[in-house]
């Protein structure tokens, strides 16, 4: 079968492997290529950033737009506020976005897309910094710009040398560097990026803390030392949490009694109607206390094996308890 070019739209399996090898090939070559071209516009870009009073506005078009975005994307997310502007809705009032105390981020490879060139004299007017990221160092944009970054490129991964592959690639690469250098300028850290993004599975990992997950109260399973084992049983069953925690006089924790130890003690022949729960609990429990991250309570009971966990204060008085199934529920896991 053949494609409307007469080419055959249905390679061998070993043609495609070949293309795909040397579309990757060149891509990381084309990455790899910008690290030795950084130099102090680069740390001028960065310091024009961090001196921002305003946003930082990302710009481009076709698929340097689709780049664009994401790089402002990621900025936003990493410490540095940014949006996007379409350079041809600009051109038609969205212009009005850009104030005298951004940045402009302006991408084209060529450097010479009519929609971001004409932009570009409009937002300096305004008083906006250009940081121009092309692949030509000597394009109307580069020269319009407070800052020129090149990301220029050998080649396109394209066989037609036509499709932006390689250069969209490396600008991606040079606009991710740019944000963790900020990133990383602004001390900005693991709570930072969890105020940033609350939603999904990452902001459940990075701000959910044990006391909103722990139960309490009424639900909380525990006994005192000295009960019957009967009760410790009586109250595993009617907590379902796989455990009860035991208590002494102060509510401080002594110990816990969970469906292991009951196994375990039905295999040695203990009499349950004949012996205190202090017979075969575990002393010393994993304790943790309720400010902590919820995920850190999963790396405590993933390292030491346990799939439920005390919850106390400073003066390890039980005011909690957690276990893997509350975790599930609540999304952190």
């Amino acid at each position: 079968m053949t494609s409307p070019t007469g080419t055959s739209a249905n390679p061998s399996p070993t043609t495609a492997l070949d293309s795909a090898r040397r579309v990757l090939r060149i891509e990381s070559e084309a990455v790899a290529a910008l690290s030795a071209r950084l130099d102090e516009r680069f740390e001028r870009a960065v310091r024009l950033i961090l001196d921002c009073t305003g946003r930082t506005v990302v710009s481009g078009m076709g698929k340097s737009g689709h780049v664009a975005s994401k790089i402002a994307s990621t900025l936003a997310s990493t410490g540095t506020p940014a949006f996007f502007v379409h350079p041809a809705e600009a051109s038609h009032g969205d212009l009005g976005m850009i104030t005298a105390q951004d940045v402009m981020i302006a991408l084209s490879n060529s450097g010479e897309s009519a929609e971001v060139v004409a932009i570009v004299p409009l937002a300096k007017r305004r008083g906006a910094r250009i940081i121009a990221m092309t692949g030509n160092p000597r394009s109307s944009l580069a020269r319009e710009a407070d800052v020129h970054l090149d990301a220029g490129v050998a080649e396109e991964a394209c066989p037609l040398g036509l499709a932006p592959t390689a250069s969209t690639t490396a600008a991606l690469a040079l606009g991710d560097a740019l944000a963790v250098a900020l990133l990383e300028a602004r001390g900005f850290g693991t709570e930072d990026f969890a105020r940033s993004h609350p939603g999904g599975a990452l902001g459940k990992r990075l701000l959910t803390h044990v006391s909103d997950v722990m139960r309490s109260g009424e639900a909380m399973p525990a006994v005192h030392s000295g009960a019957p084992l009967s009760e410790a049983i009586l109250e595993i069953s009617r907590k379902g949490m796989g455990m009860t925690a035991v208590l002494d006089a102060q509510g401080t924790v002594a110990g816990i009694f969970t469906d292991g130890d009951l196994r375990r003690a039905l295999d040695r022949g203990v009499d349950l109607r004949q012996v205190s729960v202090d017979e075969v609990m575990g002393r010393h429990p994993r304790t943790i206390q309720a400010e902590r991250l919820a995920v850190e309570a999963v790396r405590l009971m993933e390292q030491h094996r346990i799939s439920q966990i005390l919850v106390v204060d400073a003066n390890q008085s039980l005011i909690g308890a957690l276990n893997m199934h509350d975790l599930f529920k609540s999304g952190v896991l």
